[in-house]
């Protein structure tokens, strides 16, 4: 199968068949890791530029050391207030010559926008409440590894989805690989319409735990929220915290997961997070085994073609065209 993409923005619209070849290049790359000399020359002489206006220090280390593995040159560039638009910061990107944009934004849409704007290939680590992809990848790539399957497993989600952007892309990867998806979590906390996306909704943690073979536990997200959406945590403790009493509800092989970082007691309960079910530490592994495979990919899935673009030419005040190579 030939991974034909310039860009990685999100999982939706990706196919089943995309997902198991990237899951399949993860695996493949998490045996590089296993190796004392973990470098691969797979990107050398390429460069990969680390955009982040929204802070995530465990996403970008696990992003750099991904592209550091694959022997490539790494820049950490700080968002320059002085660049007017996003469009203008891939195409300064580009007349500098970087290979790969890896962008964490607080507004969705904004990597699709990059990605069209520049030539060099643009990989969304978070965009609003759109859509993270790369950490939906790595929480499907564990469940794999655990239930070697995904069709027919039932995976409840629970918490604040709304808020959530690896809610949205793991809905979106677990559905179109067949598993069935549920969502619960408080009323004020669930996105309207959710259930065109394809799953079941309940406000009641036992009814989302009865029979699951996975449960993904989500991050509070109390920066995104605006507004008294809970009467308080202990309340949000006692009504949707996995602990012993849900899990009773669910397959006894259940695993337990979470993006992190875990609000101890608070989404989850500190038995469970030390307990052999949880596998917070094994996505966490996964996570640059599955960003060494995306880059890897896109580094195969372009080829550099002839393009005109049009520049303006300060010195004779008019607008000339020149020929430009675009990825």
């Amino acid at each position: 199968m030939v991974f034909s993409r310039k860009d990685f923005i999100g999982l939706r619209g990706t196919s089943a068949d995309e997902i198991h070849y990237l899951l399949e290049t993860a695996e493949t790359m998490k045996i590089v890791l296993g190796h004392k000399n973990k470098k691969a020359p797979h990107l050398q002489g390429k460069s990969v530029i680390f955009l982040f206006y929204d802070k995530s220090s465990k996403a970008k280390l696990s992003y750099q050391l991904a592209a550091q593995y694959l022997s490539a040159s790494i820049i950490d560039m700080d968002p320059d207030p002085q660049v007017n638009s996003i469009a203008e910061m891939g195409q300064i990107i580009d007349q500098m010559g970087g290979d790969f944009i890896v962008m964490r934004h607080p507004m969705a849409g904004t990597s699709k926008l990059l990605g069209e704007s520049a030539a060099a290939s643009v990989i969304n680590a978070g965009d609003g409440l759109n859509e993270n992809p790369s950490q939906s990848l790595l929480n499907l790539m564990t469940i794999k590894e655990e239930k070697g399957r995904f069709d027919g497993l039932k995976v409840s989600i629970i918490g604040d989805v709304a808020h959530s952007r690896v809610a949205k892309s793991d809905i979106w990867g677990l559905c179109t690989l067949g598993a069935e998806v549920t969502v619960a979590g408080p009323p004020t906390l669930i996105p309207p319409n959710i259930e065109d996306f394809g799953v079941r909704v309940v406000y009641d943690r036992y009814e989302a735990a009865s029979d699951a073979d996975v449960i993904m536990a989500l991050r509070m997200q109390w920066e995104r929220q605006s507004g008294n959406l809970m009467p308080s945590l202990a309340e949000y403790r006692q009504l949707f915290a996995v602990d012993r009493s849900m899990l009773s509800y669910a397959k006894d092989d259940v695993i337990v997961m979470h993006p992190g970082p875990v609000n101890r007691g608070i989404e989850i309960s500190s038995d469970i997070i030390d307990s052999d079910k949880c596998l917070v530490e094994d996505q966490i592994a996964n996570g640059v085994a599955v960003r060494m495979a995306l880059l890897y990919l896109l580094s195969l899935g372009t080829s550099k073609t002839p393009g005109i673009t049009k520049e303006v030419d300060f010195s004779e005040g008019k607008t000339s065209e020149r020929k430009r190579w675009l990825k």
